[in-house]
C-alpha cells in the first residue's frame, strides 16, 4: 500500500505542471492580455478616465484625457490582438513602457508591495513586466523557426 502511494506520488510529481509548456505560455499570454482588458474596462465603466486624465496632467502630460484615451484604446485593442497571438512582440514592447511609466508616475512613490506589506507598489507591474518578456522572447523565437 505504502509503496502503489510512493509510486502515485512519483507520478504525479513528474506530471506536475501537466500542461505541455507551449500551452502554459499560450495561458500566459491569455492571462496578461486579459489583465490589461480588464483593467481598460473598469476605467471605462467606472468612469475614471477623466480623473486618471486630471492626475496626468498633474504630473506633467497635457490633455491629461487624450493620455487616457490612448493608453484605454491601446490596453483595448491591444489585450484582444495579444491575446490572439497577433503582433505579442511589438505590443509587449508598448504594455511594458505604460508599465513603465506607471512605476514611475505611481507606484514607485508607494513602495515594492501591493497587499499586506504595502499599497500600490511596484511589484505587479514588474511580474507584468517579466511575464511580456517572455511573450516577446516566444513570439520572437515563433518568427525565426
Amino acid at each position: 500500500m505504502i509503496n502503489k502511494r510512493m509510486n502515485l506520488m512519483k507520478h504525479f510529481i513528474k506530471k506536475y505542471p501537466f500542461l505541455l509548456t507551449e500551452t502554459l505560455l499560450t495561458l500566459l499570454r491569455i492571462s496578461v492580455a486579459f489583465i490589461f482588458l480588464s483593467h481598460s474596462i473598469v476605467r471605462i465603466t467606472n468612469s475614471t478616465v477623466g480623473q486618471f486624465g486630471e492626475f496626468m496632467e498633474i504630473k506633467g502630460f497635457p490633455n491629461g484625457v487624450v493620455w487616457v484615451w490612448g493608453i484605454t484604446f491601446y490596453e483595448i485593442v491591444g489585450g484582444i490582438l495579444l491575446a490572439f497571438g497577433y503582433f505579442a512582440k511589438w505590443l509587449s514592447a508598448g504594455f511594458i513602457l505604460i508599465l513603465i511609466v506607471g512605476i514611475i508616475l505611481i507606484h514607485a512613490s508607494f513602495g515594492w508591495f501591493v497587499g499586506e506589506h504595502g499599497t500600490g507598489g511596484s511589484e505587479y507591474s514588474f511580474i507584468l513586466i517579466v511575464a511580456l518578456f517572455v511573450i516577446a522572447a516566444v513570439d520572437r523565437d515563433k518568427k525565426l523557426l
